[in-house]
């Protein structure tokens, strides 16, 4: 049997940063049945930088706070096919980034895909999971305090 003693525990639910691209707090779902991770963005355009496929976008964080958002831009590592659990597809330009949960960060990837209709602005799939943590379903917020916005 594995020794996951110095893993990371996390609930089914965090609150995380993307430093490298500018967002402080994301509310985040834990999701060991999603294979790969997911940012919502509010649009996104793909431009040529250095003969290389950038993305620039906006991401707004905080469900239901529009008047939060950040702007960023990072090198598209890949494009791929990601099947969502409805069954529909979508081709999704990734980037990779640094995570940063509780007092820990490593390098994950992110797929971009307009996550508006969803509770979560971010999906933490298996792949940005794996060798790191391991998840306690049954609590959230283990990683530190809840954020709270600043009220309107």
């Amino acid at each position: 049997m594995p020794d996951y003693s110095n893993h990371l525990t996390v609930g089914w639910r965090e609150w995380v940063a993307l430093p490298e691209i500018h967002i402080p707090a994301v509310k985040t779902k834990i999701d060991t049945g999603a294979r790969t991770s997911c940012l919502h963005t509010a649009n996104y355009e793909i431009f040529k930088k250095d003969e290389q496929d950038w993305v620039r976008f906006t991401v707004h964080p905080i469900k239901d706070h529009h008047e939060v958002e950040t702007h960023a831009e990072a090198a598209v590592s890949d494009y791929r096919i990601v099947r969502d659990s409805g069954g529909h597809e979508e081709k999704r330009p990734f980037i990779k980034t640094t995570l940063k949960i509780g007092d820990d960060s490593w390098k994950i990837e992110i797929s971009l895909s307009n996550r508006e209709s969803m509770k979560f602005r971010m999906l933490l799939g298996r792949t940005g999971l794996r060798d790191r943590t391991r998840v306690d379903c049954a609590s959230s917020y283990l990683t530190g305090h809840k954020f709270k916005p600043a009220t309107k």
